[in-house]
């Protein structure tokens, strides 16, 4: 009978890895590159979005409170020349905000907008507005029973007398 005795283990030829190779290191930093340049582009130019957003939202609160300010004006019998919203006198024209106090109605700040009135037109862009920035117009009401016209979201122009901007003459297409 043989009795078999397994033999001691061996010295591996191979040591035991203790972290990272140099060449690992190396390809996660490459990885790394390749990703940053796609993405760094996409998040580089965020101002121009932010910008967007913002007059959206201004354009929003503006056809909100014209709504709020009719159902108001309604409310109030439809012969009230003004309403008051939220501690604010809201001049109105038509049964709708006229294009003087559409940015009390809509609580727009000055820190935050640029807005001036032309006649029945009240155009509102971002503070501090430059060349294609992004704006809208609101246009009072024309007559009995016409809503007042609120522009798409355009961008400002300077305007004839090339003066510079926030001097009441731009456009906004």
């Amino acid at each position: 009978m043989y009795l078999f005795v397994p033999e001691p283990p061996r010295p591996s030829a191979q040591r035991q890895q203790h972290g990272f190779t140099l060449i690992e290191l190396i390809m996660v930093i490459v990885i790394l590159g390749i990703l940053s340049a796609f993405a760094l582009p996409r998040f580089a130019d965020l101002t121009g979005d932010a910008e967007r957003a913002n007059i959206d939202g201004a354009r929003s609160s503006v056809r909100s409170a014209a709504a709020i300010a009719h159902a108001a004006w309604l409310a109030n019998g439809n012969n009230a020349g003004t309403v008051n919203l939220e501690g604010a006198t809201i001049t109105m024209v038509f049964g709708y905000p006229d294009a003087a106090t559409i940015d009390d109605a809509a609580s727009i700040d000055t820190n935050d907008f640029y807005f001036f009135v032309s006649g029945t037109t009240t155009l509102f862009s971002i503070a501090d507005p430059g060349a294609n920035d992004p704006c809208f117009t609101y246009t009072e009401s024309a007559s009995a029973n016409a809503v007042p016209t609120i522009s798409a979201v355009g961008q400002l122009q300077e305007g004839a007398a090339n003066s510079g901007f926030e001097d009441g003459d731009e456009t906004c297409t």
